[in-house]
């Protein structure tokens, strides 16, 4: 129907909205980008087009791009609920405390007879230790809408906060009595049940709600966790692919299911799970990451390589997947210039990891600029003494400076920490010759 009314007017503003409506809601976001841009050459002022659009870049990864847009259609449009709300989740997505307030304060003005507002702006007040004001927030959201599961969890937050444990309890089960599917309650049963050091009350409790809700993805992937952290990998594997099998975009559920696989000794059903993940969650970079590490494991660090490389792209700053790229460059000859400004993303990015500052460290090695290196090496022995790889590497370092206690030191601790260690019978030919020295 719309596309008869752009056949007629190929610049109908409005038909123009509704194509790129249209186009995001068939998973097309660029094409909608393309339409709602049209839309907004011929009519700036379309609060709607502005809205879609931000929807439409948000779907691209533009977030940065998706707020600008939604900020224009709230000038155009200050009641505009739909914006603020956008507006709202992003901020909580991101953590960005004073945006949320700013975007409750709005959704308030704009219909204070809605819960949204005011549990939105107790999310945020508690956020900032204010629990006076957000139990005030979360009490009148459930005045409003007193079926709604959302502000009692919320208050339970505020009680845990005040460590009144059993107010907490009894709320988060008004809200799974509420809505048996509303896993944020039950996640908070199990963070209070687990602060009071109560591990077989939380899965007995989790057992319980999927009896109540049994289809629910998310419960079976709280319980694949806590069979998996319970060493009972059978039970998990088999909750997590319930998981998976009732929610094909359970992301973490089948990440978990990926790396348990790993660790039960099936790299190729892991690396089949992964691959299926990476294909239906291309902008996850979390799936490019564990990939990468089975490819590496398996030995294949061309691809791992590869998949680190689609990761960047997707998240230019990810410091994990900047660390492993340069780790695994300077292992495989690659450009030392090019692995040195990895280096230096992922020690941006992780500060206080010691895998962060060996990797750099590594890149300073092979840069032959050995003091930066011991440096940021004694950190890493220092925050991880049980590893030997960071040995190795110190003890190189300081073979490089003449050093020969230092280096005999720590390559020999490399080898009293794991004797067949992959570089073992690089570390004893370097000892042969700080002997022979």
């Amino acid at each position: 129907m719309n596309g008869e009314i752009l056949k007629a007017n190929a610049k109908d503003t409005e038909a123009l909205v509704f194509q790129g409506q249209i186009l995001n809601r068939r998973g097309q976001p660029a094409e909608a980008i393309r339409s709602l841009e049209a839309a907004l050459k011929g009519d700036a002022s379309s609060a709607s087009g502005h809205f879609h659009l931000g929807n439409a870049l948000r779907a691209t990864g533009n977030t940065g791009q998706a707020i600008r847009e939604w900020r224009e259609a709230i000038r155009l449009r200050p009641q505009m609920t739909e914006a603020l709300r956008a507006l709202a989740e992003t901020a909580q997505r991101t953590g960005d405390v004073a945006s949320l307030n700013e975007s409750a304060e709005a959704l308030i003005r704009a219909n204070p007879s809605s819960a949204e507002g005011y549990i939105l702006r107790g999310t945020a007040e508690l956020a900032k230790k204010d629990g006076a004001r957000a139990e005030v927030d979360f009490r009148k959201a459930i005045e409003l809408a007193p079926q709604s599961p959302v502000a009692y969890s919320g208050l339970a937050a505020v009680k845990v906060a005040q460590g009144r444990f059993a107010e907490a309890e009894k709320l988060c089960e008004q809200a799974l009595d509420r809505d048996p599917n509303y896993a944020e309650a039950l996640q908070g049963l199990i963070g209070l049940y687990t602060r009071q050091n109560q591990p077989a009350k939380v899965l007995a409790r989790v057992q319980t709600q999927i009896a109540k809700a049994p289809n629910n993805s998310r419960y079976y992937y709280l319980l694949g966790s806590l069979e998996a952290s319970n060493k009972n990998l059978d039970k998990a594997e088999a909750a997590l692919q319930n998981a998976v099998d009732l929610d094909k975009n359970n992301s973490d559920a089948f990440l978990l299911l990926g790396q348990l696989q790993a660790v039960r000794g099936s790299p190729a059903k892991a690396i089949a799970m992964n691959e299926q993940f990476v294909q239906s969650h291309p902008k996850d970079v979390r799936g490019y990451l564990l990939l990468g590490l089975l490819e590496e494991q398996r030995g294949n660090w061309q691809r791992a390589q590869e998949l680190y490389q689609k990761a960047l792209q997707v998240e230019p700053d990810n410091a994990a997947a900047a660390n492993n790229l340069a780790y695994s460059m300077l292992q495989h000859g690659g450009n030392v210039d090019v692995a040195l400004s990895y280096a230096q993303t992922a020690r941006s990015g992780m500060p206080e990891s010691p895998a962060s500052a060996d990797t750099l460290a590594w890149a300073y090695y092979h840069k032959g600029t050995y003091g930066l290196a011991i440096d940021l090496l004694e950190e890493a022995v220092k925050k991880s003494p049980q590893n030997p790889t960071y040995h190795y590497h110190l003890g190189m370092a300081y073979q490089k400076t003449n050093n020969r206690a230092r280096a005999k030191e720590h390559l020999e601790r490399a080898l009293q920490i794991n004797p067949n260690y992959p570089q073992a019978a690089e570390i004893r030919k370097a000892l042969s010759g700080l002997a022979g020295g």
